[in-house]
């Protein structure tokens, strides 16, 4: 698709005379070739028409109509091949005037392996390639984790990682506190193994009162063949199962259901989405799409569903809050895309009308809070422009903050703040090299230099200020960065720790000024820096602890010399893991074939000082 318009004026009759009637997608383009709106439509030529004949159109429609300097179409075969490309195309450009949907995190599943003799349950996000089965989608990694810890109090089944498992010569702490039945030293056969995976596999897919009913039978045959102990395990698992089902058991739903619902208020929408999968509610979640203008819940629910299901499998039914226009035609599409049929419904009643009002008072409820929020922060970003004294109100800010371990392991952060907050889409880490290891002012030199190349290249915008978590050095750096890439248009102040680093005594150091600048210290614009600081602060951190992680599990036998992969694991073998190697004797150490006196004696010492008691 050409998105550039051409460079004559744009005749809005001849276009639309000349347009075919089949379905397709059309983009609208401003002079500088930015995308204004992509839509869709059955018959190209008489939708894209009402644009330009419509004398009774909102001013938001008059306001995009007057900028339009070209449209782009694409001919599709369906209607329903039209709405895919749209949302497509939406979720790829965001266009100004479109409902976008700022949501495109791959969401977490439960992963149970099938390629092990005593498969591993576990944690997945991403694509699903390995083999096994995969239970969710759960609306947050709360909720995975959460749903884990109770099945491992039900049903042990191992929940470690293959590098762990296999290098087990005792059991770990998970067995102790009855988490896990430690099949990795072989307490427990395949068969007793493979019952607690089936109970996993039937809880997961929403099967609790058949799984009850089997643990039933098991328990009264236990009791029968006068095996008590065994009958009681049964029954303490009965008790907990009914405990969790009857906590977040869905009553009249037994299938996939997702409830949505929308509640939007001053140019702002909050959507809500209830996950219910087997009959079991996994969680909920807030969506904000983005938006230029206030439309009606309807159709921001409409442009969610076609832009949220695009990469997602949808669940065979869709309970929403508000009817849809074109429910027909997404639920076709979506049931093409699933390969199962997909049903929206609006008007329900009973239990799933009480779900649904559940789910519309969470939305109120969510979005009035977000109101509150986006109030707040304009009055600190006012709060800011009048502190700093701008001409202007800044629209972006970004912030970098240095985090290392004694120089090692350096990482550079850089956070980024809109009139909406976080921007966290756009913010980036740097691992910082090449430089002397504890030397910040170097370090911020190279994250700015890196930032602000990407800039030159047009991959981001530019932000109206340059906050720089430290004094008059990192200032200075960041200063000669901007110059060295030509950038002068970017304001940079330096947020110095106050005394005894309190908050609210930050000082605030700007480029051409030799005193910093006196700030009320309860001033809102104060308290706007802070965040963005502590943001730029607990990203950094994050980074480095992740970086650092990474090399901590390179094992320091690695290290040593003489000691390969296979003596490296008969090693972790023999001694239940690293701390069991860390704590072993030369005497230990060389008693283990293939380890010499002398090896032995180079590994001891690796892990042990001079000065170590």
């Amino acid at each position: 698709m050409n998105l550039k318009p051409t460079e004559t004026a744009f005749d809005a009759k001849f276009f639309v005379k000349n347009l075919t009637t089949r379905p397709g997608v059309y983009c609208m383009l401003d002079a500088d070739g930015e995308i204004l709106y992509i839509g869709k439509a059955k018959n190209l030529k008489n939708r894209v028409s009402t644009y330009f004949n419509n004398k009774t159109a909102s001013i938001k429609q008059q306001t995009m109509v007057a900028k339009v300097a070209a449209v782009e179409v694409t001919v599709t075969h369906t209607e329903g091949e039209a709405l895919l490309l749209e949302s497509q195309l939406i979720k790829r450009y965001k266009p100004r005037y479109n409902i976008c949907l700022r949501d495109d995190k791959s969401y977490p599943y439960i992963y149970l392996s099938s390629e092990h003799a005593f498969p591993q349950l576990t944690f997945h996000r991403g694509a699903k390639k390995r083999p096994g089965k995969y239970f969710g989608p759960y609306p947050s990694v709360g909720a995975v984790r959460e749903c884990l810890k109770l099945l491992q109090k039900i049903f042990p089944v191992r929940q470690c990682e293959d590098s762990v498992f296999q290098n087990r010569a005792r059991p770990c702490l998970q067995h102790q506190i009855e988490r896990c039945t430690a099949p990795c030293v072989g307490l427990i056969d395949k068969p007793g193994y493979a019952q607690d995976v089936e109970g996993t596999i039937l809880f997961l897919e929403g099967k609790g009162e058949l799984l009850i009913e089997r643990l039933i039978a098991k328990m009264e045959q236990a009791a029968s063949a006068l095996e008590f102990e065994r009958a009681a395990q049964y029954r303490d698992q009965i008790v907990k199962l009914r405990a969790i089902l009857e906590r977040n058991f869905v009553h009249g739903e037994r299938g996939d259901v997702d409830i949505i619902a929308c509640a939007a208020k001053a140019n702002m929408a909050c959507i809500q989405v209830f996950f219910i999968r087997g009959g079991q509610h996994l969680g909920n979640k807030p969506f904000f799409p983005k938006m230029s203008d206030e439309h009606d819940p309807a159709a921001i629910l409409q442009a969610f569903i076609a832009q949220y299901y695009l990469e997602r499998p949808p669940p065979h039914e869709l309970i929403v809050s508000h009817a849809l226009e074109e429910s027909e035609l997404i639920a076709e599409v979506l049931a093409n895309q699933a390969k199962h049929q997909v049903a929206i419904s609006a008007n329900v009643r009973g239990e799933r009308l009480k779900w649904l009002q559940m789910a519309v008072e969470n939305a109120e409820t969510s979005l009035r809070n977000k109101l509150a929020d986006k109030q707040g922060l304009y009055a600190r970003f006012l709060s800011l422009q009048d502190e700093l004294s701008l001409v202007e109100l800044p629209k972006r800010l970004e912030c970098f903050d240095i985090s290392h371990h004694q120089g090692e392991q350096t990482v550079a952060s850089c956070v980024v703040f809109d009139r909406d907050g976080p921007v966290k889409s756009a913010y980036r880490r740097f691992n910082i090299e090449g430089v002397t290891p504890g030397d910040d002012y170097a370090a911020i030199h190279q994250a700015v230099m890196r930032r602000f190349k990407r800039l030159k290249q047009g991959e981001h915008e530019a932000p109206d200020i340059l906050f720089i978590d430290g004094g008059k050095g990192q200032v200075r750096e960041a200063q000669k960065a901007l110059a060295e890439l030509d950038i002068n248009s970017v304001m940079i102040v330096g947020v110095s720790k106050g005394p005894d680093r309190k908050p609210g005594m930050e000082k605030l150091i700007l480029a051409d000024q030799n005193q910093p600048l006196a700030v009320n210290p309860g001033a809102g614009g104060l308290l706007l820096i802070q965040h963005i600081r502590d943001e730029a602060h607990r990203f950094a951190i994050t980074g480095h602890r992740q970086r650092l992680g990474k090399v901590k599990k390179r094992s320091v036998l690695e290290s040593i010399e003489g000691l390969g992969p296979k003596r490296r694991q008969s090693l972790l073998k023999q001694f239940g893991g690293l701390q069991g190697v860390t704590q072993a004797g030369v005497d230990a150490l060389s008693s283990i074939d293939g380890i010499s006196r002398q090896l032995a004696q180079r590994i001891y010492d690796s892990f042990h000082q001079p000065d170590d008691h």
